[in-house]
């Protein structure tokens, strides 16, 4: 059996989101709907207008702001340590490092960690706030608009559903009228927009099982993520390295990345 004859119905990419699923405890239907909207599951896709690039589209200060947050937890700590916050808020990098830091947004399993740490984030402070459960639609509306922005749109929502989005958000309705106003010029109301968010997720997501979420930081064993094909593929080249296939296959973040590693650089 070679490498490349490992992808049984479930992708590389789609088994690194599974995992960031499972460490972090965002539903996978979710971050997978928000990956196949924001880059069509392409871990190289870059933007032509602004600096977002990767599986999730992160531009330069939302990367560095997540990894620097949540990268230690993740097997990051050595990118997390060459981020620093300005007085202004601003994030900067190791100028040595800053390359090596920006390119994980085009490893999927790093991005997809990243891009399940900040749903968690944000999935905590809107419930907080609306004094609800959230789904993955309301999730995105904090993808979307930021997360001060979903507060005010999902609360204004809850009390005036009717009421025009785009004069509640005049500057994102100038950048994306496609989302704000029909294609006769008629603004779409909150709840109108809304619905149009859920049938974009819903439909990027379909067919894909919620995973239960791992409990305390306790991290999935690769074999309870990946099709038991994947993980053969995995131990034999772990063997062939010299690595004991039973240590490679336990439930730590480096072991992760290491397997993933591994295949990538196989071409898997």
């Amino acid at each position: 059996m070679t490498v490349g004859s490992i992808a049984t119905g479930t992708t590389r990419v789609e088994a690194a989101i599974q995992l960031a699923s499972q460490r972090t405890g965002v539903d996978f239907g979710y971050l997978l709907g928000q990956a196949r909207v924001e880059s069509g599951l392409r871990p190289d896709a870059r933007a032509s207008t602004s600096s977002a690039s990767g599986l999730f589209q992160f531009v330069d200060q939302s990367w560095l702001g997540v990894v620097k947050q949540h990268g230690a937890v993740h097997g990051l700590g050595w990118a997390a340590g060459a981020i620093r916050q300005g007085a202004n808020g601003r994030f900067s990098v190791d100028p040595t490092l800053r390359q090596a830091v920006m390119n994980l947004r085009n490893d999927a399993t790093a991005a997809s960690l990243m891009a399940g740490a900040h749903a968690a984030d944000n999935k905590a402070a809107l419930e907080g706030h609306l004094g609800r459960e959230v789904g993955g639609t309301d999730l995105y509306m904090a993808h979307f608009l930021g997360l001060g922005g979903a507060k005010r749109f999902l609360t204004r929502m809850a009390d005036a559903p009717g009421q025009s989005a785009a004069a509640l958000f005049p500057a994102a309705a100038a950048a994306n009228r496609n989302v704000f106003y029909t294609p006769a010029g008629q603004p779409r109301s909150l709840a109108q927009v809304y619905d149009r968010f859920a049938e974009k997720i819903g439909g990027a997501g379909a067919g894909a099982a919620s995973v239960p979420a791992a409990t305390g930081n306790a991290l999935p064993a690769i074999a309870d993520v990946l099709p038991a094909e994947f993980t053969s593929t995995l131990q034999q080249l772990g063997a062939s390295a010299g690595m004991d296939a039973e240590a490679l296959m336990r439930p730590r973040p480096d072991n992760a990345r290491l397997a993933y590693m591994m295949l990538a650089s196989m071409g898997a």
